[in-house]
C-alpha cells in the first residue's frame, strides 16, 4: 500500500510541487471558476478579505504580482512599496522559507521574468500546499495580483465526485510535463483514496469507488478508468 508517507519527503523542484499538489488544486480551481464566473472582485487588504460578485466573501493571502509591462513577477514579501501588512503575507513567506530550505529558486528569487500562463503554476502550488479553496488572478489594470482564497461558500459548492478524476487528471498532465505516476498518487491520496501498487497499475479506492490507473514502462499514463 502507498500511504501518506509519500508526503514525508520535501519537494526539491517546482515540478515536484506540481506533481504533489497540482491535481487536487486544479479540481478545486475548476469548481471555483464555475462558481464565480467572470464577475467583479474587490479586496480589503487590511482585513485580508476578497469579495466576488458583491456577495461571495473569502479570506485571502497575497502571493505576488505580475506586471504586464515588462512581464515580470514580484513576490509579495519583496514588494517594499506597497507596505502590505504581515498577516496577508504568511503563505508567501512560508513558500520563501520552503524554497530556501529545499533549493527551489522559483520560491526564493524576489523578482524574475514570467508569463501569464506561468502564474497558474504558482497558484496551483500554493493552493494545493495550503489547502485553499482556490487561487485567483485579480486583474488591476496594469497587472495581475495572485492570491489564494479560503471560503466556506466555495467549499460547500464543490463537486467532489469520484467520476471527475479522469477528466481533471487528463487536463493536468496535458498542461504540464509531470511524472504521471507521482502526480496521480498524490492527487488520489489528497482526495482520500487508499492506493495499492500492482506493478504497472495503481488501484485507488475510497471504500465505495475504485479507480484503476495503468502506466507504460516510462511511467506515462495509458488508461484511467473509474
Amino acid at each position: 500500500m502507498i500511504q501518506e508517507s509519500l508526503f514525508d519527503r520535501p519537494c526539491k523542484t517546482e515540478t515536484e510541487l506540481l506533481e504533489r499538489y497540482g491535481g487536487i488544486a486544479l479540481e478545486k480551481q475548476i469548481d471555483f471558476s464555475d462558481i464565480i464566473g467572470h464577475g467583479k472582485w474587490n479586496a480589503d487588504v487590511q482585513r485580508a478579505e476578497i469579495v466576488f460578485n458583491d456577495n461571495l466573501i473569502g479570506s485571502m493571502q497575497i502571493l505576488g504580482s505580475f506586471a504586464n509591462e515588462p512581464q515580470t513577477w514580484l513576490w509579495s514579501w519583496a514588494n517594499q512599496q506597497s507596505n502590505l501588512p504581515d498577516h496577508i503575507l504568511q503563505e508567501a513567506l512560508y513558500l520563501k522559507q520552503y524554497g530556501e530550505e529545499n533549493g527551489i529558486e522559483l520560491l526564493t528569487a524576489r523578482s524574475f521574468d514570467f508569463s501569464k500562463e506561468e502564474l497558474h503554476q504558482v497558484g496551483l502550488i500554493a493552493s494545493g500546499l495550503f489547502d485553499s479553496s482556490a487561487y485567483y488572478l485579480a486583474d488591476y489594470g496594469s497587472g495581475l495580483l495572485v492570491v489564494t482564497v479560503k471560503s466556506e461558500a466555495i467549499e460547500t459548492n464543490r463537486k467532489n465526485t469520484h467520476l471527475r478524476v479522469p477528466a481533471v487528471f487528463s487536463q493536468l498532465i496535458s498542461t504540464y510535463e509531470l511524472d504521471h505516476r507521482h502526480a496521480f498518487s498524490s492527487y488520489a491520496i489528497l482526495k482520500g483514496y487508499t492506493l495499492v501498487d500492482n506493478g504497472n497499475q495503481l488501484f485507488a479506492s475510497n471504500g465505495t469507488d475504485l479507480l484503476v490507473a495503468t502506466f507504460d514502462e516510462l511511467g506515462r499514463l495509458t488508461h484511467l478508468n473509474g
